[in-house]
Order: C-alpha cells, then structure tokens, then sequence
C-alpha cells in the first residue's frame, strides 16, 4: 500500500487510527510553566529578589494557586493534542497546543529506533521511543510509553521498514537477542582508573583554583573556573562509569542490540548494513592488558560507542558483526609512511599505518592514544589527495576518505606515487564495492 493509497482511503472515510501517549506524560509537559517563572528569576534574580520581598503571604499562596492549575492544565492539554498514527509507509506525530506541527517519518529512511528509560521514567513504568532518521537534524521522539507499548511499537516500525505487510507486522513482535558481551563494572572502573583524559581532568580541577587565588584573590573568578573543570572531571569519570554501566551487545535480526546505563536505562539498536566506519581506541595505559575501545559513526543517527572497553580478541568478534567479512588488520600488516616523514612530523610519523584489504581502507594514527579506522569500500563517498608544498619538497602526500557520515578518514604522509596510486584504486574499489553491497534492510 502505497501514501496514494492512504490518501484514498482518508478520502473515504478511512482514516488510520491516532493514538494518545501514557497518561503520566502531562507531568512531564507540566513543568513548561514552571521552567518560564524559573528562567525569568535566574535573567534578573535582583529584580525577581526584590519582587518576592514584596509579596505577601496571601498573594504567594493565589500565586501557587494559579500557576499550579494553569501548569496542570497545560500539561494536560498539550498530552491531549498530541497524537500518533502508524501507517504502511510512514509513522506520523501531530504535536502542538497553539501552533500544531505534524511529523510525517518515512520508514525507509529510519535509521534507528531506541528506547530508552530515564530514572523517574522507570519507577513510572514508561519509556520514551527516539527515531534517527536521515536528515534529520534531531531525533524525534515519543516520551512518554507504556513499557511494553513502546517495545511493541518499535518491533512493529521495524518490521514495516524491512517490508512486512501492516495486518503481519505486529504480530512479528521483538527479535530475539543472543548475548556477544557484557562489560564487567569493575573493568569499567579500571579503565576509567587508567584513562588519561580522567587524571588530566582531575588535575585541572585540583591545580587551576589555588593558582588562580593566589593570582586574583576573587572567590568568583575561582568558582567560575573551578566549577566546569569539577563538572569536566566527573563527566569524564562518574559520568562515563553510570553511562556506560552493565554495557551489554545482543545479536538480533534487526542489528547489534545495545543496553546500559546505571540510572537511566538505553536500549539502542545499530542499524545493520548503515555503519560508515568503525575505530578501534588503544590508550596507552591500556596496552599491558589488551583492553580496547570501539566507536562507529553511524549515517544520521548519535549512537558513536559499540564497546566502552573490552579484551581486544573479544572486540574484535563484534567488530566482524557490525562488517560482516572484515577482519581487523593486524599492527604488523599496517605499513608505516617513509623515513623522510619525519622531516614533516618528527616524532608522532611513527604513528601512523595504512592498510587496504578486500574489504576496508584501513588507517592508523595516534602514538599513545592509537586509533585504527575501518572503513567498508562500498562506504566510501569521495576521495581526495592534498600535499602542501612542504609535503611536496619531500614526495610525500596525504589521502582522504570521505564517508556518509560526513566523516573523513586520512592516510597521512604517503608516498606521493603510493598516494597517486592509493587514489586511482580506492575510486575503483569503491565503485565495486558499492555495486556489490547488500540493500540497507531491516532484519535483512
């Protein structure tokens, strides 16, 4: 059934049946009113101090008595304008209390379906569906869901993008997962331990204050630094470790399965067939153990971390399950830039390694902090030399990969011949690759 068919049917009569969100969702929407006094008090607290030194008891408490009704009611109104509906083509949203806007979400160009559970949303026993979707900017979503509402809209979405017909697509249900890895906590909090971004934090945050005293004596001027680089040295630490938490990867029809999170609770999906690159992080501190880090960019959607630490022989396994056919080439088989490269960078040319095999343009780059990129050819959008004229003066050139995740991958101080060569085979692999590459299908 085609939109043409749909558009018949409205105009007979038929419309396609709009549903409401949980009815814990105006709790959420009321607070709209609450966060317009708030933001107004924190613009101009002197005059909102002033203000509220003048209000009696009295007019306080019809204060309360307004604004609370008026916030309930606007939660209230805007959860009751709020609509969804699931066609055979595409998945419609009509929001807005004053002005309306109406989502129209082709499903063929979802990129991603996630679910995920913020802490209030689990006690609720409700869960908010995100949508990637190619082109768009942000992610539109459903918040908030029954919890098993929400799996079974996205089992449904799924099964009408990989082109179940609608009277079978939600009766398919959710795939199976079958478990690949799960990262122990305390592994977890030992690589964070031995991660270099933490302690620089950390030191920042514990260093930069006191000089700052002892240069201005202004506690503002302390707090006004000392609270981000605070804020920056648990993100990176905390943060990462309540994030990243119970990081479980599942196998399914539908793509890799991903859950964590200690407080709040994501489930993700990478989609299969969509990832335009994947690196492989080596820090320095995590060598002795062979512990390693895997991150994707992904066309269209946010999901940038496959495995937030892992025994590298085990990342490799999920590595080969995101790229089918690809194995990850070994440190030995990447061939390093001429000698004379280290008149353009002289220390850090050691660092950097190119290897194509059938399947990727592999590059590596990073002396103590390595980073392996893999990118399938059939990925490859454009490739590009360029060589300054320092780079020219000794023969040396650098080539660029351009992937749809308006990413680029770089082969640094090649060869001027290899590079030249690099670029004439790398278009043609490409051409192949792309002709040769699977459809892009749910559950495929």
């Amino acid at each position: 059934m085609t939109t043409q068919d749909v558009d018949d049917a409205v105009r007979e009569k038929k419309p396609v049946a709009e549903r409401r969100l949980h009815p814990v969702t105006p709790l959420r929407r009321a607070w709209a009113p609450v966060a317009v006094v708030i933001g107004w008090a924190l613009h101009d607290p002197d005059q909102a101090q002033r203000q509220l030194t003048r209000l009696t008891t009295t007019t306080l408490l019809i204060a309360l008595a307004v604004l609370v009704p008026t916030a309930a009611l606007y939660g209230f109104l805007s959860w009751w304008f709020t609509h969804f509906a699931v066609t055979e083509s595409e998945l419609r949203i009509r929001t807005g209390l004053l002005f309306r806007r109406t989502a129209h979400i082709r499903l063929e160009r979802v990129q991603a379906i996630d679910v995920t559970q913020p802490l209030l949303a689990r006690v609720a026993g409700v869960a908010k569906l995100k949508l990637d979707v190619i082109g768009a900017d942000k992610k539109d979503e459903l918040a908030f869901l029954g919890e098993r509402e929400a799996r079974a809209l996205r089992a449904e979405l799924l099964a009408r993008a990989a082109g179940f017909a609608p009277e079978t697509a939600h009766e398919v249900g959710e795939a199976p997962a079958r478990e690949l890895l799960r990262t122990p906590p305390f592994q977890l909090a030992i690589s964070l331990l031995l991660t270099g971004s933490t302690w620089g934090a950390l030191a920042a945050a514990l260093v930069v204050p006191p000089v700052l005293w002892l240069a201005t004596h202004s506690v503002w001027t302390v707090l006004a630094t000392g609270v981000p680089l605070l804020g920056a040295a648990a993100t990176s630490s905390v943060g990462r470790f309540v994030g990243e938490y119970d990081w479980t990867v599942g196998e399914s029809p539908d793509g890799l399965r991903i859950d964590h999170g200690l407080l709040d609770r994501t489930h993700e999906t990478v989609p299969p067939g969509r990832v335009q690159s994947v690196r492989i992080v080596e820090p320095l501190l995590w060598r002795r153990r062979r512990w390693v880090r895997v991150e994707l960019d992904v066309a269209g959607s946010s999901n940038s971390v496959l495995v937030p630490v892992a025994p590298r022989e085990l990342a490799e396994d999920v590595v080969a399950r995101v790229l089918p056919g690809v194995s990850v080439p070994a440190a030995a088989a990447l061939s390093r830039p001429p000698r004379r490269a280290l008149r353009c960078v002289p220390v850090w040319w050691r660092g950097h390694g190119l290897a194509v095999t059938e399947a990727v343009f592999a590059s590596r780059h990073g002396l103590l902090r390595r980073r392996l990129t893999l990118v399938p050819h059939a990925k490859v959008q454009s490739v590009r030399l360029t060589q300054g004229p320092w780079k020219r003066l000794w023969r040396l050139a650098d080539v660029h990969v351009d992937t749809g995740a308006n990413k680029s991958v770089t082969a640094r101080l090649r060869d001027a011949q290899e590079a030249a060569e690099l670029l004439r085979a790398q278009a043609e692999r490409s051409r192949t690759g792309r002709r040769d590459a699977l459809p892009d299908r749910w559950m495929a």
